[in-house]
């Protein structure tokens, strides 16, 4: 069983059949109900798949967004997915940034302006708190170079250093770059492995991508984008909401909307405290300059198609709810790591015309369970899949149980 066969069975749902015909890009609201554990996920996946819109999730916290995208990653293929991060940072605290996740924030605001195929993008409150900087100062701030260009190496070094990228023997983060004779590495914020750009004179003769720890060419490229840091808060660029980066036809899910707008007031009142004690010496840039409040982020998101995950509560607080939905899914049971449970279960199910599933982390993991229900004298019906989703659940509209080998033995799920 594989995840894309996994994935036809959503797909043959008729109440996401309903939800998929709802998903166009003009604004108004969705609200769902009934769902939960990783059927978001399969969810979420099978209309990405047959929409071919933007999509931005926004979960919870930073941990549930990991495990959803991990979940998604392995469903459509991880080059359609990307994870938008917050920096790290807190506020005006500006030496505690992250380049890593500077680097994925980047790559996600590079995919959106190269205009490729659309992408699902992944987040989270704290993440949307950071305002960016728009897509005129970012073009402003981007050196694109392609092979056969003709540029001077002392050019690129008076970019690279007004970018302020750090010259160094060798590449070994973002924001780095080196030269030796005719060849430039420069480690970009856009893109997670360094280039190698080689020169002929003032010719780009090629460029490469290359392993930071064994220092060898991995793919020959065409053209690249280097891109400072661009959550650098000491840049007076002007800046602005995330959501009005993102491309109008965007498709935006909400885990949970109140979550979200209490989490970007929390971050903001703690961002105006720190602004208070600030030194008067140095001019900084306001919180409202640098930073999302939720009344911000409502004035935007009434712009966009939203898909509200949450209870009737949290929707009647809405007054643009154009169609809701309601679908059964219900957690996976608790087994308390007892295979008896578990077998009367699966073959409860089946009598009632279930289908059952369990997702394992590893071919041996689902070797493991053949071994254990051969032992046992009825016929069990089941089939395993390899894949490690996060958290297992029964749809009684589909008469499909998914359950995860991390729950049933009671381990911990690694994202």
């Amino acid at each position: 069983m594989t995840p894309s066969s996994i994935l036809q069975l959503f797909t043959r749902s008729p109440e996401i059949r309903k939800l998929r015909e709802s998903i166009v890009p003009t604004p108004g609201q969705i609200a769902i109900n009934g769902q939960g554990g990783s059927s978001w996920s399969l969810v979420i996946s099978s209309l990405f798949k047959t929409t071919e819109l933007p999509f931005l999730l926004i979960f919870n916290d930073k941990e549930e967004a990991a495990y959803y995208l991990n979940d998604i990653e392995k469903l459509i293929g991880d080059e359609h997915v990307l994870f938008y991060p917050g920096s790290y940072r807190r506020p005006y605290q500006i030496e505690e940034t992250d380049n890593a996740n500077v680097l994925l924030r980047a790559e996600v605001l590079n995919r959106i302006n190269s205009r490729k195929k659309p992408a699902l993008i992944v987040t989270y409150p704290d993440a949307l708190f950071e305002k960016v900087v728009t897509r005129k100062e970012l073009d402003k701030k981007t050196l694109k170079v392609n092979i056969g260009d003709s540029l001077s190496l002392d050019f690129l070094n008076e970019v690279l250093f007004e970018y302020q990228f750090k010259r160094v023997d060798f590449v070994t983060e973002p924001g780095e770059f080196s030269v030796r004779g005719g060849i430039v590495d420069v480690f970009s914020f856009s893109h997670d492995e360094p280039y190698r750009i080689e020169f002929f004179g003032n010719d780009v003769e090629s460029i490469r991508t290359f392993d930071v720890e064994t220092q060898l060419s991995l793919n020959n490229v065409k053209k690249i984008s280097i891109i400072p840091n661009v959550e650098n808060k000491v840049l007076h660029e002007e800046r602005g909401s995330f959501l009005r980066y993102v491309p109008s036809n965007t498709i935006i899910f909400l885990k949970n909307a109140g979550i979200l707008q209490s989490r970007l007031d929390l971050l903001f009142d703690k961002a105006r405290e720190a602004f208070k004690e600030l030194s008067d010496e140095i001019k900084h840039a306001s919180p409202e300059e640098l930073f999302l409040d939720s009344d911000l982020l409502k004035s935007h998101l009434v712009d966009f198609r939203t898909v509200v995950f949450g209870s009737a509560q949290q929707r009647s607080e809405q007054n643009n709810i154009i169609a809701s939905f309601k679908f059964n899914v219900k957690p996976q049971p608790s087994f308390n790591k007892k295979f008896d449970l578990l077998i009367a279960n699966l073959v409860d199910n089946h009598s009632n015309g279930y289908q059952n599933y369990i997702f394992c982390t590893t071919e041996q993991q689902a070797q493991r369970f053949h071994d254990i229900f051969e032992e046992v004298e009825q016929e069990i019906h089941y089939k395993t899949v390899v894949l490690p989703l996060y958290q297992g659940f029964i749809d009684h509209d589909l008469k499909v149980a998914c359950y995860t080998d991390h729950q049933i033995f009671e381990r911990y799920h690694r994202f």
